[in-house]
């Protein structure tokens, strides 16, 4: 792995740099689950005994900020997928805590040179401090060329 990305991922990785409270609305998460095609009444219906949020959902919630602060711009970032993992069924209608932190750093070379990947994860966790859920979302950055 080149040096600078080495340490970058000494400097960044795993160290929270943003939080955020976030409130789940069971009339959000049911209208989303609508849209999605979902037909199971756990992620519809309010009034199901077992309600809750479709597992995708928090992959629409974000954090207030992408990047920690001193996180160096190899080019212009774009959008290189993203990632869920559910831990614990997200009960709507609770206020749950996203942190930030850059999870993985990696770079890819192609035709037009390298390619800076970096992938930040908010935790998700209830009043409990329950790990709920994990939402992965990776950036790309193409490196300037001199």
């Amino acid at each position: 792995m080149d040096t600078d990305i080495l340490a970058l991922r000494e400097q960044f990785l795993n160290k929270d740099f943003d939080e955020k409270e976030f409130t789940i609305d069971s009339k959000v998460t049911s209208e989303y689950a609508r849209l999605c095609g979902e037909t199971d009444p756990k992620f519809l219906d309010p009034d199901h005994p077992n309600f809750q949020a479709p597992p995708t959902f928090i992959a629409c919630l974000s954090g207030g900020r992408s990047l920690p602060d001193g996180f160096p711009r190899f080019g212009f970032g774009m959008d290189a997928g993203k990632g869920v993992e559910c831990l614990i069924p997200i009960k709507p209608d609770q206020t749950i805590t996203g942190k930030t932190h850059l999870h993985d750093i990696y770079t890819k070379t192609g035709r037009s040179g390298r390619m800076v990947f970096v992938v930040a994860r908010i935790e998700f966790y209830d009043k409990q401090r329950q790990h709920l859920a994990n939402s992965d979302s990776r950036m790309v950055m193409r490196e300037k060329t001199k």
